[in-house]
């Protein structure tokens, strides 16, 4: 293709020679070369010819010179594009040395030194030599600083180097980041426990497309859920809660996280006001039973709403849990223990158990805290619970009635 373009050229410039001609063509001119003590006439037609002459003449000569040198050029790139795909082909079948032996050799030639430096890394890595991995990466410094930051990024994040990681990308020269070192940034800065400033990488996410929607979808309730969690101070947490979106302050995971870390930061009345607020909008079991292990005060209050909420979801085994947690931190064991019986019977669990356990103990009741233990082992490994001593046919009955639903037709209906 190049020769053909020459040539195209060439017999351009002699049409336009040419033409030049024939304008000269009444007038021919005259040129005068003295040189060495002789002198040289000619017409300007004919020294203007001369001289695409002697021009097409040095053309010529200097392509049959370079002719061996374009050869060698040519064969070098075709193996280092036959060393390329050999390598990608070996280190797709994990053939990590192969792979990298072949992937070093195409590395040499620069059209395309970048995929195969970056592709050998890979291979070293596989291979188990981290140190040859950082030294094919380093090769990409001078010419694709973009593509070495990442490249030894993701080394260090495998090694759980998070800060060296952070480091690379965020070397000057290595800026603006492409997408993928975008999403690498902030994959780091959550692994440092800075899941806020993740969180405010998501419109840039976005914008560059750097990861499919349902996959950002899911790290923004995440990192939302992580940032409220390390919010230093209750200003930091009131403003990243505000910052979130309606949809996200409604969602169970997240208002947990901002109530545990306010009542962290003793915050009690912000930690008990979003979960009455998200459980008086849309019923949740965690967030219910999430209400009663707070470390807050307000007990009254929260047994309060726990038993308004109870008249309107009577079979919610985290609401009868809840409500037994409230009476012991008032010292009122026997509707503690009433209420413990019911979350049992409501299919609680293991946790049940193991708080009728902690109750009797305090009681001083020994064997019904042993078995009660053991009951908590067997419920959490899927095995029948023993009965407890001393509990009467009524007390049974009602623990039977805590367990009635309704059908679609309004009917008593029990869960067997």
């Amino acid at each position: 293709m190049n020769l053909f373009r020459n040539l195209l050229f060439w017999i351009a410039l002699a049409l336009l020679g040419a033409l030049v001609a024939q304008l000269l063509a009444n007038d021919r001119g005259y040129v005068l070369v003295r040189y060495g003590g002789n002198d040289y006439e000619m017409t300007l037609v004919g020294a203007v010819l001369i001289t695409l002459g002697v021009a097409l003449g040095l053309w010529l000569l200097w392509k049959v010179l370079s002719l061996p040198f374009v050869a060698m050029r040519r064969h070098r790139k075709r193996q280092a594009r036959a060393h390329l795909t050999q390598g990608l082909l070996d280190l797709e079948h994990g053939h990590w040395t192969r792979a990298e032996k072949s992937l070093a050799l195409a590395a040499q030639q620069e059209d395309v030194a970048a995929l195969a430096s970056l592709a050998a890394t890979r291979a070293a890595w596989q291979r188990g030599e981290p140190d040859a991995a950082r030294a094919h990466a380093e090769r990409l410094a001078a010419r694709h600083p973009a593509t070495r930051a990442i490249a030894l990024a993701e080394l260090a994040l495998a090694e759980a180097h998070p800060d060296a990681a952070l480091a690379a990308l965020d070397a000057p020269e290595a800026q603006p980041l492409p997408p993928r070192g975008l999403a690498l940034r902030a994959q780091t800065l959550v692994a440092l426990g800075r899941a806020g400033e993740a969180y405010g990488l998501l419109g840039a996410l976005r914008q560059q497309q750097a990861l499919p929607p349902a996959r950002l979808q899911e790290f923004e309730a995440q990192w939302a859920q992580a940032g409220l969690l390390e919010a230093a101070d209750a200003n930091v947490l009131a403003d990243r809660w505000e910052a979130l979106p309606k949809p996200l302050r409604s969602d169970p995971a997240a208002v947990a996280a901002y109530a545990r870390r306010a009542a962290a930061l003793r915050w009690d009345d912000a930690a008990a006001r979003s979960v009455e607020h998200a459980l008086d909008t849309q019923w949740d079991e965690s967030l219910a039973a999430l209400y009663g292990s707070l470390p807050i005060g307000a007990v009254d209050a929260r047994r309060e709403h726990a038993t308004r909420w109870l008249q309107a979801h009577p079979t919610s085994s985290a609401l009868s849990f809840t409500l037994a947690r409230l009476a012991q931190q008032q010292n009122q064991w026997p509707q503690a223990e009433a209420h413990l019986h019911r979350a049992i019977a409501q299919g609680a669990g293991a946790p049940a158990w193991e708080e009728l356990g902690h109750g009797y103990a305090q009681l001083g009741d020994e064997m019904r805290a042993r078995l009660s233990y053991a009951n908590a082992l067997r419920a959490a490994r899927g095995e029948p619970v023993e009965a407890l001593p001393g509990r009467d046919l009524r007390q049974r009955i009602a623990d039977e009635a805590a367990i009635e639903e309704r059908d679609e037709h309004g009917m008593p209906r029990l869960r067997g």
